[in-house]
């Protein structure tokens, strides 16, 4: 079972996240995912959300690949090179969530990532009911 706390009393707004997120289960870790194809091509390093796109379905291989779905997610770490690419990562997250439960989350501005060109990484944790 998981428990969003998306609005406590006393916190502020939100835009597609959780204040907080308990539960309990099987806990599944994913190394933060970059924008790379099957091949380990990087995706084009012009566009933030074609990028987005790519990380988050990487992110959805890796739940799977654990038994696990964007529903199960706990948290979500956001590393943007560049915080002008937001607003098309928020676009991306919001696909890949379609409407689910809401994850909490962070997100870190970087001056650079493990891959030159890369522009967004991302990693999680989720829980599934084991």
């Amino acid at each position: 079972m998981i428990e969003r706390f998306e609005r406590p009393p006393g916190l502020g707004p939100v835009n597609g996240y959780s204040h907080a997120v308990a539960g309990a289960g099987r806990l599944v870790a994913v190394s933060g995912q970059l924008p790379v194809d099957a091949d380990g091509s990087i995706v084009d390093s012009s566009d933030g959300l074609a990028q987005a796109r790519q990380v988050f379905a990487n992110l959805g291989t890796a739940l799977r690949a654990a038994g696990a779905a964007p529903r199960d997610l706990l948290r979500l770490t956001y590393f943007l090179t560049d915080l002008a690419d937001l607003g098309a990562v928020r676009t991306a997250r919001d696909e890949f969530l379609a409407g689910g439960p809401l994850p909490a989350s962070s997100l870190v501005q970087v001056a650079g990532l493990v891959l030159p060109g890369a522009r967004v990484e991302i990693d999680a944790l989720a829980i599934t009911q084991a």
